[in-house]
């Protein structure tokens, strides 16, 4: 047996019982301030979601500026509009369209990426892949010099002045 979501049950539940304390205590004075919050509050909620999807509308769909990044950032029961907003790109489906568990996909110019998994919305688990690099990527990267070696005729500058 699935595990019940007492968000759906919840949430209306205690926006109900805030409504019959506000008429209680202030009559409709109170409902129209707390139903008042409550519309706030689900416009918030619903212009993060618009802005989400507007800056994931512009990219390809599975892309991120860095896989390794993604990996670093990614924290259990994260939900998906929240990936969605850290890689500014809607995940490449991965699973068969409306079946649990979805898995999605984000790959980087690298050629790495990584894989994530939502049950019912929320991050159960992701893996990291990152490709092995080729033989001649990798003599490329023998050849290169250090980032911390010192340039030719850059000794000058280390000198002390006279």
């Amino acid at each position: 047996m699935a595990a019940m979501n007492f968000g759906k049950v919840l949430v209306p539940l205690v926006g109900i019982v805030l409504i019959a304390g506000a008429w209680r205590s202030y009559g409709w004075s109170g409902v129209a301030l707390v139903v008042g919050a409550m519309v706030m509050f689900m416009l918030l909620h619903f212009n993060r979601a618009i802005q989400v999807l507007k800056r994931a509308a512009n990219r390809p769909i599975g892309t991120v500026a860095s896989a390794v990044m993604l990996n670093a950032k990614l924290k259990p029961k994260a939900n998906l509009l929240h990936v969605v907003a850290l890689t500014r790109a809607i995940g490449e489906l991965r699973s068969p369209q409306d079946t649990q568990p979805e898995i999605f996909r984000w790959t980087d110019a690298g050629g790495s990426w990584v894989d994530a998994t939502f049950v019912n919305g929320k991050l159960t688990e992701w893996n990291l892949v990152r490709p092995e690099p080729t033989e001649e990527a990798a003599a490329i990267e023998a050849d290169a010099p250090a980032s911390d070696a010192v340039k030719p005729g850059a000794t000058d500058a280390l000198r002390p002045p006279v």
